[in-house]
């Protein structure tokens, strides 16, 4: 695919290297040329300097013929007009844009073909807030991946002594569980992947990834480790986007508390909100802490932009006895340096916004693919389309199909039924498959893997 990127930071840069390895044709825009200069150097892609909404600099980017447009600069407006003029001058295809403020995105019927011509709206603000909520929904938990629209859930745990099932091997979960169908698809030990295996044996300190039907998620945790109760009292830090729409989300289920710094904005979160309770200052002042209860607090969430902060804060709160901390780290370098020990989650919004893109980028086969924590393994949805003569996965078993080294299945997502592979599993047209890699150069091979004939699309 021929595929334009306009903006070259964080998002558009890591975008960039995810599809450029994958025989895409990718041109990146941005107005720093010194952005660009490392990108060209590390990648195989065109660049070119310039504003990334005027019609002459996308089409010296090739927008005459290409197939998508992605728009992840950091101004709402130039996404939306670069949308525009590609729409409008050259009939491209497809267009993604990043739009952050909210007042765009409550305005029904803005983006459509008649208004402001966006395919697809990414708002970074909604994708993290959706992973914090998921993460709260289930305690305990140290990642969340939703497949087929929430059917089937993927879960990273830390095994504890005295789970039934640490200290035994993987085979013998199906006798603890015989009426549980689940599949555990990676282990990370002490600063290593493991590919489990039948006689697997879990341990203390493993963080374990499974895949079970959503409503089996509580059950296959309980045999790794004591279940956490349900979270009742939260603590948000940062009462920006993030911090708003999450309380807003929760705030019926959970007794909700914001610290903001800034007096207007408080007075807006006070309006807005319903029962949040709204406290003006600064979350690393440890006298609020302290008179705000903070050790009855299931979790301090840290959701500032300033990554100082956030650990600041978040390691104060810890101290003090909040149960657990979660923070919203902006520079994805950070995020395996500090999640593990006393921050006990690291949240990095550009890895979950590149799994968004990645999901509508990667279009028909490929739904999604997802990192797991430090790159135990890659999780991914792919569709399986047409026939046994046209599909080199449709009405094989699992046993006959030629997966690239180091790739399982781990479940299969047919309608409503979550199926959790076995060699003589039969995939059937329609059918969502989720394969798990070790490796994630072989993506691509997944890929053309659930191509149907020559091309499909």
């Amino acid at each position: 695919m021929k595929i334009i990127i306009l903006g070259a930071g964080q998002v558009g840069g890591t975008l960039a290297e995810h599809l450029a390895g994958e025989a895409n044709d990718i041109t990146v825009v941005d107005t720093d040329a010194e952005r660009l200069r490392n990108l060209g150097d590390r990648l195989d892609i065109r660049t070119v300097q310039g504003r990334a909404s005027f019609p002459t600099v996308l089409r010296q980017a090739g927008a005459d013929d290409a197939d998508m447009l992605v728009a992840v600069t950091n101004s709402d407006e130039t996404n939306m007009v670069a949308c525009q003029v590609a729409h409008t001058l050259f009939h491209t295809p497809t267009k993604i844009a990043r739009v952050r403020e909210a007042a765009y995105l409550t305005r029904a019927g803005l983006f459509d073909n008649d208004a402001i011509p966006v395919d697809v709206l990414i708002s970074p603000e909604q994708v993290v807030t959706h992973y914090i909520k998921r993460l709260i929904e289930i305690p305990g938990a140290l990642q969340v991946i939703d497949f087929a629209g929430g059917k089937a859930q993927l879960v990273a745990v830390k095994a504890y002594y005295g789970g039934p099932l640490v200290g035994q091997q993987l085979r013998q979960l199906r006798e603890h569980m015989p009426n549980v169908e689940t599949r555990v698809a990676a282990i990370f030990r002490r600063d290593r992947p493991i590919l489990p295996q039948g006689d697997t044996v879990i341990e203390a300190d493993d963080e374990v990834f499974f895949i079970a039907a959503k409503a089996n998620i509580r059950a296959v945790m309980s045999e790794m480790r004591r279940l956490d109760e349900n979270y009742k009292r939260i603590v948000i830090a940062g009462g920006g986007q993030i911090g708003e729409r999450l309380a807003e989300a929760i705030e019926s289920r959970y007794q909700v508390k914001i610290i903001e710094m800034n007096p207007v904005r408080c007075r807006y979160l006070s309006d807005t909100l319903d029962s949040t309770v709204v406290l003006q200052g600064s979350a690393s002042d440890r006298d609020l802490l302290m008179e705000e209860n903070i050790a009855d607090a299931d979790i301090f969430l840290a959701l500032t932009n300033d990554d100082e902060a956030n650990i600041m804060s978040s390691l104060l709160a810890k101290r003090l006895g909040a149960k657990k901390v979660m923070t919203i780290i902006n520079n994805p370098a950070y995020v395996d340096l500090i999640q593990g020990g006393d921050i006990d989650i690291a949240i990095s919004p550009q890895l979950a916004t590149i799994g968004t893109l990645l999901a509508h980028v990667r279009r028909g086969d490929i739904v999604s693919v997802h990192s797991l924590r430090r790159g135990a393994a890659e999780a991914i949805e792919a569709i399986a389309h047409g026939d046994s003569k046209s599909s080199k996965v449709i009405g094989k078993a699992i046993r006959d199909i030629g997966l690239p080294p180091g790739t399982t299945i781990g479940a299969i997502i047919r309608d409503e039924e979550v199926i959790i592979a076995h060699d003589d599993t039969v995939i059937a047209t329609g059918d969502h498959v989720i394969l798990f890699l070790v490796d994630k150069k072989h993506i691509r091979d997944v890929e053309k893997l659930f191509h149907v004939g020559l091309s499909f699309f």
